[in-house]
């Protein structure tokens, strides 16, 4: 679970099955080797498509077999530290017994880890959630069912129960739920709208960044598809909408073909790509740069299936101030300005 909305699976538990193994049923093979977690978690866990044998999922009634390799697969890291509820305010925009939809803002880490261990979302859902100090650990607080970059705003669904957790991690996993990002991006974009598909992996050459490899490369398929909302001649104003969700996605499509994000440190989108380096229009960009000091981007559309009701939940977080800032500067420079043809 990842920017932008990325569901990754993790091992969390896998079994060598023996020579002598009499055929049984999965559910029964795994509630008699997992005799601390209870049948209904373990059926919840195979009807998301967790529980694999040789890397292929399974249902309940498959017959484990001789030297079978069983291994469950869960959307977030195996850590197993404490989370220390922490009092941090939430702008949540829906709440019922089974889930939550949080409008995160920008410079909130998701999940505490690498070097986040205190101030992010998972600490401060402990805390509304009423779990007491010395109580939560990751794994009880495996709630989120999808992350979004710390220095990107916007929609999150947070489940509260294992039902409804798996019930959305499974339309993370088939790509049905409904995710629509506004981006600001370097360059004047020549159509006004198009599709980016390529495997997204590690950059062999920096592992913080990915980027974007062939359908037969290393990596993960994903696609985005974009729409161009307004242009400013040096930059284009484009909606994202997620058909997959793989880590830094957006971020990584539109640096392949050329529109890195405005003021994205690590795709190079923190210095002037486009227009002339002259003294004024430096300043401007560094104004621009000082009123969002992050990568212009922004979770703005949620949808989904309610996990209990079957309802279809469809949630729309306004543009951030910072880039409601950002944007009205551009449109004052376009303005008084004749910009060039690109």
């Amino acid at each position: 679970m990842m920017e932008e909305d990325e569901l990754e699976l993790f091992e969390h538990f896998r079994f060598d099955v023996d020579r002598g193994q009499e055929p049984v049923r999965i559910d029964k093979f795994l509630s008699l080797h997992m005799a601390q977690t209870s049948r209904h978690r373990i059926q919840l866990a195979i009807d998301a498509g967790y529980v694999r044998v040789a890397d292929r999922v399974v249902k309940a009634n498959y017959k484990v077999r001789p030297l079978d390799v069983i291994t469950i697969m869960m959307p977030y890291e195996r850590r197993g530290f404490e989370v220390v509820p922490e009092n941090i305010p939430l702008d949540i925009v829906y709440e019922d017994d089974d889930l939550l939809v949080v409008n995160k803002p920008a410079g909130l880490v998701v999940h505490p880890g690498h070097g986040h261990f205190t101030g992010t979302l998972i600490n401060a859902l402990a805390y509304h959630l009423g779990i007491k100090p010395g109580e939560a650990d990751d794994e009880r607080m495996g709630v989120l069912v999808h992350r979004i970059d710390k220095d990107t705003s916007g929609l999150l669904v947070v489940a509260k129960n294992d039902a409804a957790q798996m019930h959305l991690a499974k339309q993370f996993f088939e790509h049905t739920i409904t995710r629509r990002y506004v981006a600001l991006v370097w360059g004047n974009v020549a159509e006004d709208e198009g599709t980016v598909s390529g495997n997204i992996g590690r950059d062999p050459n920096d592992r913080l960044r990915f980027k974007v490899f062939p359908e037969d490369g290393p990596g993960k398929w994903a696609v985005t598809h974009y729409r161009v909302l307004e242009r400013f001649g040096y930059v284009t104003l484009v909606e994202c909408v997620l058909e997959t969700g793989r880590t830094h996605q957006i971020r990584v499509h539109m640096n392949s073909i050329g529109h890195p994000l405005f003021n994205d440190s690590l795709y190079g989108g923190d210095r002037i790509l486009k227009g002339a380096l002259y003294a004024k229009y430096k300043q401007f960009i560094d104004n621009c740069f000082a009123i969002l000091p992050r990568q212009a981007l922004h979770a703005q559309v949620l949808g989904f299936v309610h996990p209990t009701t079957g309802k279809v939940l469809y949630f729309e977080s306004p543009i951030p101030d910072d880039m409601t800032a950002l944007l009205d500067k551009w449109r004052r420079y376009v303005g008084v300005r004749e910009l060039p043809e690109e």
